[in-house]
């Protein structure tokens, strides 16, 4: 897919920026999904920028892939753009679109599962032992007396 050369925002510190920007944004249009779901992963480390890419390729006409691996991405905002990125997945709901929607959709039921669960560890209740093991007598053999009720000629006490 030809993509049209993006627009610097001006937010760029730098040339190795805007290169490392291009090339994340060239490769959420691969066609190989673990190169685009890593690389929206790597603009969701990008902040305003990132946010940016993101949403135009959420939005945008491109394939399936690409969407979901953007709404991955913004699914995975961090910091002060989170608010920004859930509020662009609950805009996509209403997208004519029903790709985008249904994707938004599930990226949004993702999202507030994770956050019921909670960030804590999670711990195992302590509860006893499933079952019990227990000492079965053997119905055929004969108990033991005890070392009192022996007789000092009974055959069980013999020495070697």
């Amino acid at each position: 897919m030809r993509l049209e050369k993006r627009k610097p925002s001006g937010r760029e510190r730098d040339e190795e920026a805007v290169k490392l920007l291009a090339k994340l944004r060239e490769q959420l249009y691969s066609a190989n999904v673990s190169i685009v779901r890593q690389s929206a992963f790597n603009l969701s480390w990008m902040q305003e920028d990132g946010l940016d890419i993101l949403t135009e390729a959420l939005f945008g006409n491109g394939p399936r892939r690409t969407k979901g691996a953007a709404a991955y991405g913004l699914r995975k905002m961090r910091g002060r753009m989170r608010k920004q990125a859930e509020d662009a997945l609950i805009e996509g709901l209403k997208h004519p679109d029903s790709k985008t929607a249904e994707i938004c959709g599930n990226a949004l039921i993702v999202l507030k599962r994770g956050k019921s669960a909670g960030k804590g560890p999670r711990r195992s209740k302590a509860k006893g032992p499933k079952f019990q093991i227990k000492e079965i007598p053997d119905k055929t053999r004969q108990k033991r007396k005890p070392v009192e009720a022996r007789k000092p000629n009974d055959r069980t006490t013999h020495k070697r």
